[in-house]
């Protein structure tokens, strides 16, 4: 297969889960940006993490990532509290609000893959489940590409 042709497949799966996230993330009365969704779903997947962490964990500088955490925190969706073992890192958690709208998110993303997955037999399901995750692997093993930022 030519480079191009791998590209444009991963260009039509990138456009098509962008229309997921404009349409999918509201919740609790809340629109919901996808970098504020990615947020909210690394704060409920770790266990008191810091702000470095889940910045490092999405790739995403932290002055940008610094906004979208006060614009969250104005939401009243997560807190940030400081580490009481070292008072220069601020640990972040939802909120009972943030719980709801990030359960909520999920459980809209999951019922759009579960609609998707549904237009294929188990065989072509397990599949694409066991292609993903080698590439997911592989992607980790790159020094090129898809680390996350030290620092």
């Amino acid at each position: 297969m030519k480079n191009e042709d791998l590209r444009e497949l991963f260009q039509i799966m990138t456009r098509r889960f962008g229309f997921l996230n404009k349409s999918c993330c509201s919740a609790g009365g809340f629109d919901i940006s996808l970098i504020q969704s990615h947020i909210l779903y690394e704060i409920d997947h770790r266990h008191k993490p810091s702000v470095q962490q889940v910045a490092n964990a999405l790739g995403t500088d932290i002055t940008t990532f610094s906004r979208q955490i006060q614009s969250l925190i104005k939401m009243n969706l997560i807190k940030k509290t400081p580490d009481p073992d070292d008072r220069r890192v601020y640990i972040l958690s939802l909120t009972t609000e943030g719980t709801y709208v990030a359960t909520s998110i999920n459980q809209q993303i999951n019922a759009y893959l579960d609609e998707v997955f549904s237009h294929m037999n188990e065989f072509e399901q397990e599949t694409v489940i066991r292609s993903i995750k080698l590439l997911n692997n592989a992607m980790a093993k790159s020094s090129i590409c898809c680390t996350p930022p030290l620092g």
